[in-house]
């Protein structure tokens, strides 16, 4: 990585930078109003670093949530994320001991910019995605420790500031549905998701989980499609 290959990445980050200041700092605010020391957050952000993981984990810790608990839920808010890694093992090849990073922060936002955008002519390809990477996590500390800050230093109601992360989600949502001309895996994932929750009930989030292998198990069988050059991104590739 250099400073060529940061300044390719910056632009296509302002987005991400934008939405990870706001709401790592919803993140560090709640963390400091749950009482726990500024530093806590830095640390979450810099080990953890998943947003609606740790946005929950606020109030697993704040109700000293037995371990089998907080596994468990961990696992089913992140298992989306398996399917990222699946459409990402390509992509990630060649890059040596960067792909663990590239594993460990491959975040929606940044699973997003990294599906949809390719690197410019003269920057090395490998070190324009682990730049995008690192950059969106140096934003989420960023935001985490300014929030914590403020929060250690004014006291407000943070009762549904937590909104904020559904907020960014729906931002990205809406705009992968603008970027492509088909939604067929949109109606596929609403569809499945729906039939799960009538079926096994919101309690424990246990319709997830089902949910996501019907998600996964169509994807597979509508991949010849979603592969045609009519059904790739506007601007960029499918690899």
């Amino acid at each position: 990585m250099n400073r060529k290959s940061l300044a390719a990445a910056f632009p296509h980050t302002v987005p991400v930078l934008m939405g990870y200041l706001s709401i790592g700092i919803v993140f560090g605010w709640m963390l400091s109003a749950a009482g726990f020391h500024t530093v806590w957050s830095g640390i979450m952000s810099l080990t953890i670093y998943a947003g609606s993981g740790q946005y929950l984990g606020v109030e697993l810790l704040a109700n000293a949530s037995p371990l089998a608990d907080a596994a468990f839920l961990t696992l089913v808010l992140n298992f989306r994320h398996l399917v990222y890694g699946l459409s990402m093992l390509e992509k990630f090849q060649g890059m040596g001991w960067r792909k663990l990073y590239m594993i460990f922060s491959l975040t929606d936002e940044t699973y997003a910019l990294l599906a949809g955008v390719s690197a410019p002519e003269g920057v090395d390809e490998k070190d324009f995605y682990f730049s995008i990477a690192l950059l969106d996590h140096l934003y989420w500390i960023a935001g985490s420790v300014i929030g914590a800050v403020a929060g250690a230093l004014i006291t407000i109601n943070t009762e549904g500031i937590d909104f904020a992360m559904t907020a960014l989600f729906l931002v990205i949502a809406v705009e992968q549905w603008q970027s492509n001309e088909r939604h067929a895996p949109v109606f596929l994932g609403a569809a499945g998701t729906l039939a799960c929750l009538l079926t096994f009930g919101p309690e424990g989030g246990r319709f997830l989980i089902p949910a996501l292998v019907i998600l996964v198990a169509g994807l597979l069988l509508m991949r010849p499609n979603l592969e045609k050059p009519e059904m790739l991104p506007k601007g960029g590739e499918l690899e």
